[in-house]
């Protein structure tokens, strides 16, 4: 390392000098002075480190002025998501629609009548809010909403299986995202697990065989997130209704990512709906709301009116309860739905699942020059075909048809160092871009770009350095 040249670093200017420029005040104006004087002390340490700072006075300031607006940046900041997987859990799962953005702001702004009955005066039940609506989409008596799925699972079992049995077939003892296992989350919940039948095939008579004084519920999971094909053998939620009525203990249907419409009208697999669900007999449902129903997490508990009081007497609920704003982003959701010819228009993952594939491929011819022409000479960017994945658990084997940019390297044997620069670089832009790497590619599918002069305006300052730091 070169020794710091004495003269440069003498010339450097003191914090004072620093603070009264104008780039300086005006900092002082938008992030405070404290915060101004920590980022030129700092800055004016690591020049001192490097030997000196170019530019001077101004100079400090500024280089001062960009240390703070990137450490204003937010951590949770918009991307670009070219994955090609629309509900993707590790970026947010699914956008909301106008309607429920433009209801939750409207909670966030006022009081709002959450748990306030206003015809009679007195407090009411949050649930109360969309109630109503979930029971005319769902075909069910009575409804309640938590703050996700696994939530609405740990609270109906421990209602109801509380130091009791519930029997489940081994075939659909899933592993959710992060590790969560549904084991667990009934060991969690005080239930007594009860294993029933083998990975593949389960019959009727392994749950009548398992059926006895200690049982508290039988427990159907829609296995969501993976198929097992070949030979195979489940017992029908119907199946299941008329043998839980029998011996008078309850069904419940966990749905897992769940739907309120056919989705085979869009071209994609048919998946049970929560009506389904619940016109086949089951005494609860559960499902989300952030995956296939497209608005906020939330877990929804739908189905007999007694079951569902049970469920709100809990003191478990309170924990698990929703805010305003989720609730009201997820009653404009809801209301999409009564308007099924037009609810993919307005609620953007159905619109995403439903989008042509030639107008992606369209999409993809415009901006295959200005890939190209940005990333530079090292890469071939071609228009390709891709399949696009729901994503977030939902039909696992099920892809849409795409298209997309495929950005391969010229030089084979840097392939590796130089798509991981790539992929780091459009990381790294204020609008991050995430794409995935396949087959020695790097994969921009365009299923969910809907914004292609802000995706094109964000390329600007793209730099690629294949010796990046990060890359190591």
């Amino acid at each position: 390392m070169a020794k710091p040249d004495t003269f440069a670093l003498r010339k450097l200017p003191s914090v004072d000098e620093v603070l009264r420029t104008t780039a300086a005040t005006d900092a002082a104006a938008r992030y405070g002075r404290l915060a101004v004087v920590s980022a030129v002390r700092e800055t004016l340490a690591a020049a001192r480190a490097n030997g000196g700072a170019p530019g001077g006075t101004d100079g400090v300031a500024a280089a001062a002025l960009t240390r703070l607006e990137i450490a204003q940046r937010p951590n949770l900041r918009p991307v670009f998501n070219l994955t090609g997987t629309v509900l993707h859990t590790n970026l947010g799962r699914a956008l909301w629609a106008e309607a429920a953005i433009a209801a939750a702001q409207l909670a966030m702004r006022n009081a709002v009548a959450l748990e306030f009955d206003l015809g009679a005066g007195h407090r009411g039940d949050r649930d109360d809010l969309i109630r109503d609506l979930l029971c005319e989409l769902t075909g069910a008596e009575d409804a309640t909403v938590v703050n996700n799925n696994a939530a609405a699972v740990l609270l109906v079992l421990n209602t109801l299986a509380k130091g009791r049995e519930a029997i489940v077939s081994r075939g659909e003892l899933i592993e959710i995202g992060g590790a969560f296992r549904m084991p667990e989350i009934m060991s969690r919940a005080g239930a007594r697990l009860i294993e029933v039948g083998t990975t593949n095939r389960t019959h009727k008579k392994d749950y009548v065989g398992a059926l006895g004084p200690k049982t508290g519920l039988i427990l159907k999971v829609h296995t969501s997130n993976y198929r097992i094909e070949g030979f195979t053998k489940e017992v029908s939620a119907r199946e299941l209704a008329a043998l839980a009525r029998e011996r008078k203990v309850p069904l419940v249907n966990d749905l897992g990512s769940g739907t309120l419409i056919d989705l085979s009208r869009y071209g994609l697999a048919h998946e049970p709906t929560v009506k389904e669900a619940v016109g086949a007999g089951a005494d609860l449902v559960t499902f989300s709301g952030d995956k296939l129903l497209g608005g906020p997490q939330a877990g929804f508990i739908v189905g007999r009116k007694d079951l569902v009081a049970r469920v709100k007497a809990n003191p478990m609920k309170r924990a698990l309860r929703i805010d305003k704003i989720r609730l009201a982003a997820l009653e404009a959701t809801l209301r999409l739905y009564r308007d099924p010819d037009r609810v993919a228009e307005r609620l953007p993952t159905l619109r995403l699942l439903a989008r042509p594939k030639k107008e992606i491929e369209a999409a993809a011819r415009r901006l295959q020059p200005v890939i190209a022409t940005k990333i530079g000479a090292g890469f071939d960017v071609t228009v390709t075909p891709c399949a696009s994945q729901i994503g977030s658990g939902a039909l696992p084997m099920e892809t849409v048809s795409s298209a997309g940019l495929s950005v391969r390297p010229r030089a084979a044997r840097r392939s590796g160092r130089l798509l991981a620069a790539l992929s780091m670089a459009l990381r790294r832009l204020p609008v991050p871009v995430v794409g995935r790497i396949e087959d020695k590619a790097l994969l921009l599918d365009l299923r969910c770009l809907d914004d292609e002069a802000a995706f094109v305006a964000n390329l600007a300052s793209l730099a690629i350095a294949e010796d990046d730091d990060a890359m190591a």
